[in-house]
């Protein structure tokens, strides 16, 4: 159970580098890199301790766009934790878990969260409150 906390809590720190004003962010975002997939993050709800965000890329896929990885997570900012509530990808073989995952499971999931969240920041990928939201047809913005 130690190394799933654990996991959760750097979890956190990664996604409060990647959009340090979480807590006050609401409706949809992009940061867009101008190479590479644009990242979209979406708040769902924000509540005084938490918050509810989807996060994804949309790749090209025929007429439409494939969202991968696509993550929904709820965020305890008292506890400074990550639970990721729904998580699907097709880089890794990830299992998926039901309504009660084992603790391999978490960390196995919690883990892929962290190289994505890394890998997010370490290409430059930011939400900042001082970018506007994005309106209901996800117009890409430049995000510096």
């Amino acid at each position: 159970m130690g190394m799933v906390l654990a996991q959760s809590e750097e979890n956190y720190c990664l996604l409060t580098r990647l959009a340090p004003d979480l807590c006050l962010l609401e409706g949809k975002y992009i940061s867009s890199l101008g190479q590479g997939l644009d990242l979209h993050l979406e708040v769902f709800e924000q509540t005084p301790y938490t918050s509810l965000i989807h996060l994804t890329y949309f790749f090209p896929h025929g007429v439409d766009h494939y969202p991968d990885p696509d993550a929904t997570l709820r965020i305890y900012h008292d506890f400074r934790q990550v639970d990721v509530l729904d998580m699907r990808q097709s880089a890794l073989p990830l299992e998926r878990w039901g309504s009660h995952p084992t603790l391999e499971q978490r960390w196995k999931i919690n883990l892929f969260l962290s190289k994505w969240l890394n890998y997010c920041i370490s290409q430059g990928h930011r939400f900042l409150l001082s970018h506007r939201p994005v309106n209901g047809n996800l117009k890409v913005q430049e995000l510096t």
